[in-house]
């Protein structure tokens, strides 16, 4: 399968501007919640459906797929994690990598039954794509309900809820409803290829 440009390009732009783009002053937990949804749920799967062959070669067993990321994304936000990422310039390289390849690895892996019109593999990437929905609901919502800031002690920053808040809040609006609407749309292809298939 070739390059689709149009999804590589989109892919691409997005990389750029989160992180050559300077970010504008202000609370910065929620520019870090932007940053980290922009990696999961926008550019990955703009990059793993524009280079196709990148997406098979870190396919793993879509729940697989969906695991690793859920122990990546919610360690990162262990406030020690985040702290050092907050902190040091080796942390932050390591977090936005991780970030990065755990996306690629969840939406290559999930993206691949409908990709190779497997309706049974396209099954298995919508439950993947669904339990990080629920995965990345829950942790926005504790983010956005805790009752105080969590970060602040390991970042050196003075302690903001609200900006803890909106950055939960980020995390609801683009992370949950972008893995819910594609988990959907891969159940409906997966039973359109079984029903062609009998």
């Amino acid at each position: 399968m070739t390059t689709r440009w149009p999804y590589a390009l989109g892919g691409i732009l997005l990389l750029s501007a989160i992180w050559l783009l300077p970010l504008p002053d202000g609370p910065r937990f929620p520019l870090h919640m932007i940053r980290h949804m922009v990696l999961v749920a926008l550019a990955a799967p703009l990059l793993v459906l524009g280079f196709p062959a990148l997406g098979r070669w870190l396919a793993i067993p879509p729940l697989m797929a969906a695991a690793l990321e859920f122990a990546l994304v919610w360690a990162w936000h262990l406030p020690v994690a985040h702290g050092l990422a907050y902190r040091l310039p080796a942390g932050f390289a390591a977090e936005q990598a991780s970030f990065l390849l755990a996306g690629l690895c969840v939406w290559g892996s999930c993206l691949r039954g409908a990709m190779e019109d497997d309706p049974g593999l396209a099954l298995a990437g919508a439950g993947g794509l669904l339990l990080t929905s629920m995965h990345m609901t829950l942790l926005g919502a504790l983010l956005t309900l805790a009752p105080r800031d969590l970060y602040a002690d390991f970042c050196g920053t003075v302690p903001a809820l609200d900006a803890q808040a909106v950055g939960g809040m980020l995390m609801l609006a683009i992370g949950t409803p972008v893995y819910l609407a594609a988990g959907v749309a891969l159940a409906a292809r997966a039973l359109s290829l079984r029903e062609a298939a009998s």
